[in-house]
């Protein structure tokens, strides 16, 4: 089964920058032209220089949009949203596109710096997350959900490199303490993302090999696996189930980034393509309606559903592609906060459910306000609580971008930045 993952309802539910790469750049980079020279009159005048290419804002602007999809539905818990917004679908397939687009290089360097970029953020987590853990009590040897014992010491290395699920206690502490006893199931909840998104990245040349050679067969095969091992056709117990399922649902996500980076979708009419896409996403919503799950219409409890509906929404989304290197009309107004997190993808992914948490200690103290001790101000506040927990994230979302956002750049072998949304320091100063 896929995960989703809602805070305070146990469910289950990024893009690396390097200077190097011309998919890490905060903003459009050009190569130089051709040198000048005297030539003669009767010479054609040379082909221009092709431009090195620079982010895609348009990319750029799916990812950012995904990002904060994927906190409104944790906080919220809206099922719909799942059905609204696919964001899963859509980031595995924007890192397949940049995957694809770096495989022009070694693949092995091209692995190694993908997995590079990866692991410290995730340490970073770990560290805090584990501390924790131990701290309130837990102990991996005895946990009888892990099967105690030592390999539940050797699980623990999956904190290191998420090859398998990092195992977590899933009650600690109180109900009535300042953390929920499920604090640890959704703090980790979306560690998930980062197992699946290192297996595609290992898998990926491998698979781009074979999407040169049979195209269309390499596109669809995850939707016919999908339709194996994620309707109870063919069950594999435990986590292995899980990472092969999630595996199979985002692969046709993660392969449409290969044919959008290499100009397949574009052979395609648009109205066969979005037809078909429409087509395909009506069978996703008629599966999803005999397979509901115990959160309704939540996709990420419905492999097939989950597969097909965001197969279809990625395939329109890169059909319109418009390729955009810099954000146009009132769009231009998001520039950097939509640059602020890209360059801050993992951070926020991997923070975003801890953090929702914390805003529930913080948004109680206001219960020992004098003034609330009226019994309509209270009932206010419990009316309004998800409001202010959405309003109350941001912040501490942008404090942990601040405090942790630069091991990203040191996984990246850049010199740290605070706050990179593109934004250059001293830019507006006059030179001598």
């Amino acid at each position: 089964m896929t995960h989703g993952y809602t805070t305070g309802q146990p469910s289950y539910e990024i893009p690396r920058q390097r200077p190097t790469d011309p998919e890490s750049a905060t903003g459009p980079v050009d190569a130089a032209g051709p040198g000048t020279g005297a030539r003669p009159a009767d010479a054609q005048p040379p082909a221009p220089a092709p431009k090195k290419p620079g982010r895609d804002r348009y990319l750029d602007l799916l990812r950012s949009i995904a990002l904060v999809r994927v906190v409104v539905y944790h906080l919220f818990g809206w099922a719909w949203l799942t059905v609204l917004f696919p964001s899963m679908g859509v980031m595995f397939a924007l890192a397949g596109s940049l995957m694809a687009r770096s495989l022009k290089r070694p693949a092995l360097g091209v692995i190694r710096g993908r997995v590079r970029r990866l692991l410290p953020p995730m340490w970073a987590f770990g560290v805090v997350a584990l501390a924790m853990m131990f701290a309130g009590g837990w102990n991996p040897t005895k946990d009888p959900d892990l099967g105690g014992g030592t390999w539940s010491i050797v699980e623990l290395l999956n904190y290191l490199v998420p090859v398998g699920a990092p195992p977590y206690p899933w009650h600690i502490g109180s109900k009535s303490g300042l953390l929920e006893d499920t604090w640890a199931v959704q703090a980790a909840g979306p560690l998930w993302y980062l197992r699946a998104y290192l297996w595609f990245v290992v898998a990926s040349p491998l698979l781009l090999w074979a999407f040169r050679r049979v195209p269309w067969a390499t596109v669809l095969a995850p939707l016919a696996l999908t339709a194996v091992v994620g309707t109870g056709l063919v069950t594999i117990p435990g986590e292995t189930g899980n990472a092969v399922t999630d595996f199979a649902v985002y692969g046709g996500c993660w392969v449409l980034g290969f044919a959008h980076n290499d100009g397949l979708l574009k052979k395609i009419p648009r109205y066969l393509a979005v037809s078909l896409s429409a087509l395909l996403m009506a069978f996703g919503l008629w599966w999803a309606s005999g397979h509901l799950g115990p959160d309704g219409w939540d996709l990420n409890d419905i492999p097939l559903a989950q597969a097909a509906w965001s197969f279809g929404f990625v395939v329109i989304l890169l059909q319109y592609s418009p390729s955009w290197q810099e954000l146009p009309g009132k769009l231009a107004r998001w520039d950097k906060l939509v640059t602020l997190s890209n360059n801050r993808a993992v951070t926020i992914y991997l923070w975003h459910n801890f953090l929702i948490m914390a805003t529930v200690p913080i948004i109680d103290l206001a219960y020992d306000l004098p003034f609330m001790e009226n019994a309509r101000a209270s009932a206010a506040l419990d009316l309004t609580y998800n409001l202010w927990m959405f309003v109350l994230v941001w912040p501490l979302i942008g404090l942990t971008v601040l405090a942790l956002g630069w091991i990203e750049d040191l996984a990246a072998k850049r010199s740290p930045r605070l706050w990179p949304n593109g934004v250059r320091r001293g830019a507006g100063r006059r030179r001598s």
